[in-house]
């Protein structure tokens, strides 16, 4: 066989055209994807430039991507020639089914949505969500990641966070700390406040503005409660509030003052004794 009849064989069987269409398929694969990175880099940055927020520019840099993906994936499939029209019908259908199968993921991917519109918090803020407390890390298309105080980092559904209370520490500047301080009945009430009302003016990390209040609560049963509440930067709040805390106690023991602990009286009477007598 000469190379006349072998190119005529690879002709008859299209074998040198579609080696030709493999290849652009291919070029376009992967020359595409890059352009694909370029866009979503481009788009990611532009945004950044915005001052838009860094979870929505991630969140969108990641569905643009997978968008142009299956871009660039059609036009391959199409310089094959593979027919794309019945193709995206039969994709259509899967979707479907699998959607149906996956209704916990798609939940999750629309919370996820509402996460990035919404925006209840964003990297960096301190919050309780989906019954776990910690610092946002990231928004993803299913799932939050959110780094603890012990530093273990937690994943929950978007689901899980959209569908119970969300409480965000780090959305204001200042933050109040409640203190319930008890002092004994026997105490001097007045000396008492005062006592408190230096302390907590005397703190460097109080703010002066809101006005630290100090208000008389309760009478408990074994002591006379006072409320102690002073504002501080949402970041002074663990530290402030454990430093006022000892600060309040040695304070109040020089000042003359007890804080009492819980005690209950108990009267045992002899009902077999009384009865005999």
């Amino acid at each position: 066989m000469d190379f006349t009849q072998v190119q005529q064989l690879l002709t008859d069987y299209n074998v040198i055209e579609m080696g030709t269409r493999l290849i652009g398929a291919i070029l376009i694969f992967f020359i595409g994807r890059w352009i694909g990175k370029r866009v979503v880099r481009g788009v990611s940055r532009g945004m950044e430039k915005r001052g838009i927020d860094a979870l929505l520019v991630t969140f969108v840099g990641n569905i643009l991507g997978v968008l142009l993906l299956v871009i660039v994936i059609m036009i391959s499939l199409g310089h094959l020639g593979v027919q794309v029209t019945p193709l995206i019908a039969v994709l259509g259908g899967m979707a479907l089914a699998v959607g149906l199968a996956l209704q916990s993921s798609l939940s999750n991917f629309a919370a996820g949505i509402m996460l990035v519109i919404l925006r209840p918090f964003t990297r960096g803020h301190f919050v309780e969500a989906g019954g776990v407390s910690g610092t946002v890390q990231s928004v993803g298309i299913f799932n939050t990641q959110l780094q603890t105080p012990d530093n273990r980092l937690v994943i929950v559904g978007n689901s899980d966070i959209t569908g119970n209370p969300i409480t965000n520490y780090s959305a204001f500047d200042t933050r109040r700390i409640d203190m319930i301080i008890g002092v004994s009945y026997d105490d001097d009430l007045k000396l008492a406040q005062a006592t408190m009302q230096r302390v907590i003016e005397g703190h460097e990390k109080v703010l002066a503005e809101p006005e630290p209040a100090i208000l008389l609560m309760e009478l408990g049963e074994s002591s006379v409660d006072f409320a102690v509440r002073p504002w501080v930067l949402s970041e002074d709040y663990w530290t402030t509030r454990s430093d006022l805390l000892e600060t309040l106690k040695t304070e109040l023991e020089a000042a003359g003052c007890s804080i009492p602990f819980p005690q209950r009286d108990i009267h045992h009477f002899n009902v077999a004794e009384e009865k005999a007598a």
